[in-house]
């Protein structure tokens, strides 16, 4: 499950659109983190979550150092500078062994860390003054919606006892549908983007028949679906952005 995410210690954000799209991803990897601690904590190799939670940690820094030297708004900048003092103790904990006692603290803690990127991700799309900033933030919170219903049903194969679980996954799967519907109907789309669009709906289905079944299902067929759609979206939003960088 190998490809290439953004995996990358330095990163140089040439403008606004490719921002958004950065700041995007940031919100993908609080999910994808509780994905592979999840998966860790259940002892299941699939994906090698624990290089994995690594990769993504660094690349979460990286990426957001990055965005703090290119941005030169205030507004923005505050917000990006609560996510920063957010991230260290959540770093330092995620450099513990999972732990299942612990989950439900580290959910809520990536959960906060997930509204304050929004916020930034929110500010980036509004600077470009266009609605095309708004399709690339749409499309790559697609992105964390995949991590999202993924780190939901991991958590609760894992036996941790989350009460909003349903009223959370049934709120993911509404927006991630609600979502592709508007990108099919974006005048940005391209026979390529269309494509991409129509491969991440495909593998969605599958998190639609399991939301409706009683059965308990294979963590890494969660994780490889889940990591389907983020490939497609991940492509999917770098097209988007690298038409408004041109």
């Amino acid at each position: 499950m190998c490809f290439s995410i953004g995996f990358l210690h330095a990163i140089e954000i040439a403008n606004l659109s490719q921002a958004v799209d950065v700041a995007g991803k940031q919100r993908m990897y609080t999910q994808r983190m509780l994905k592979d601690y999840a998966m860790i904590g259940l002892q299941n190799n699939f994906g090698n979550p624990k290089e994995d939670l690594t990769k993504i940690m660094a690349n979460f820094e990286n990426h957001l150092d990055s965005l703090i030297a290119f941005n030169k708004e205030p507004k923005t900048e505050e917000s990006l500078l609560k996510v920063k003092k957010l991230w260290v103790p959540i770093k330092q904990a995620l450099n513990e062994p999972p732990s299942k006692d612990k989950a439900g603290k580290m959910q809520e803690d990536l959960e906060a860390l997930l509204k304050q990127s929004n916020e930034a991700v929110g500010l980036f799309a509004k600077q470009t003054g266009k609605e095309s900033g708004e399709i690339i933030n749409i499309s790559g919170r697609q992105r964390m919606l995949s991590q999202r219903m993924a780190s939901l049903y991991m958590l609760k194969v894992w036996g941790v006892n989350d009460p909003q679980f349903k009223k959370k996954m049934d709120a993911s799967m509404k927006l991630f549908k609600d979502s592709l519907d508007r990108l099919m109907k974006s005048d940005m789309n391209t026979p390529e983007i269309t494509a991409l669009l129509k491969k991440a709906e495909r593998a969605f289905k599958f998190f639609e028949i399991m939301n409706r079944s009683k059965s308990k299902f294979i963590p890494a067929l969660i994780y490889k679906k889940s990591n389907e759609i983020l490939k497609n979206m991940n492509t999917a939003t770098g097209l988007y952005a690298a038409q408004e960088g041109k």
